[in-house]
């Protein structure tokens, strides 16, 4: 089975700065001619308060003709303790009308495909203890199965025991219970989107993917040194039976955008 990880296409009709690369992505996905199609997140601009944004964007990921699942990014749905855009359930509500489940599994050969909400994670909903209790129920009922994970936002960035990094990585609390699980249940990958970087590397036994973005890149002023190469694209995984293989792939044709040049047009302060 043919894998397609896709991550932070950043899609509006409103704010179309980096909708020239739709075009090419949706193109080299049909060209792979996958089985199914994994969004891992900050599908939209500005889905979390704009529905119109989450109703375009869902509508090019059925176009690609392709089954998909994915989940959603703060800009889908907001974000734990964000003062402007908490994620809520008015917030669940609308991703879920236009894009399905935020938490889902997916059984492929010997493997169990895990999707779940990274954003509701250290946020005191309801939401969040009705998936924990869901994610301990599917990890357990596994059956045997290998175990991989995909989420939007990655556990750490340098070290599963560093301190907070505010944006970019999970909060200390949530990513020792996630990475306990991980330890419990010997997950074998965890994949994930947000930080608009390319890495594959290897943290005590556990494999970790960050999907670069298909949208742009994010320079120095606004992102700190941290591991990574920076580059638009996607990953491809190949799954048969008990082995599973991924290759991090620069998606030709993608321009490459930087939000630095644009971020007070995208993403305005509040204040402007």
């Amino acid at each position: 089975m043919r894998i397609i990880q896709i991550s932070d296409t950043h899609l509006s009709p409103g704010k179309v700065h980096f909708a020239d690369n739709w075009a090419p992505l949706a193109g080299w996905i049909a060209e792979q001619r996958p089985d199914l199609v994994i969004h891992t997140g900050d599908v939209t601009v500005d889905g979390a308060d704009v529905e119109e944004d989450l109703r375009y964007s869902a509508e090019l990921m059925h176009g690609l003709g392709v089954r998909f699942r994915a989940v959603p990014g703060n800009h889908d749905v907001g974000d734990a303790g964000n003062d402007r855009q908490p994620v809520g359930e008015e917030r669940l509500r609308r991703w879920r009308t236009h894009f399905g489940p935020d938490r889902w599994v997916e059984d492929v050969e010997d493997y169990r495909l895990v999707g779940f909400d990274a954003m509701l994670l250290g946020s005191g909903e309801r939401e969040e203890a009705r998936q924990a209790d869901w994610l301990d129920a599917v990890m357990n009922d596994a059956g045997g199965r290998h175990i991989a994970w995909f989420l939007h936002r990655p556990l750490f960035l340098d070290s599963p025991v560093e301190a907070d990094t505010g944006y970019w990585s999970m909060k200390p609390q949530p990513r020792a219970r996630l990475l306990e699980l991980v330890r419990r249940h010997s997950v074998v990958l965890v994949a994930s989107g947000h930080l608009h970087k390319a890495h594959d590397f290897l943290n005590d036994g556990t494999r970790y993917i960050w999907a670069p973005a298909s949208s742009f890149l994010v320079g120095s002023t606004i992102q700190p040194p941290m591991p990574g190469d920076k580059w638009l694209g996607a990953v491809v995984y190949e799954i048969d039976r008990t082995l599973i293989e991924a290759k991090i792939i620069e998606v030709p044709g993608l321009s490459t955008h930087w939000i630095d040049d644009v971020a007070e047009e995208v993403y305005p302060r509040p204040d402007n």
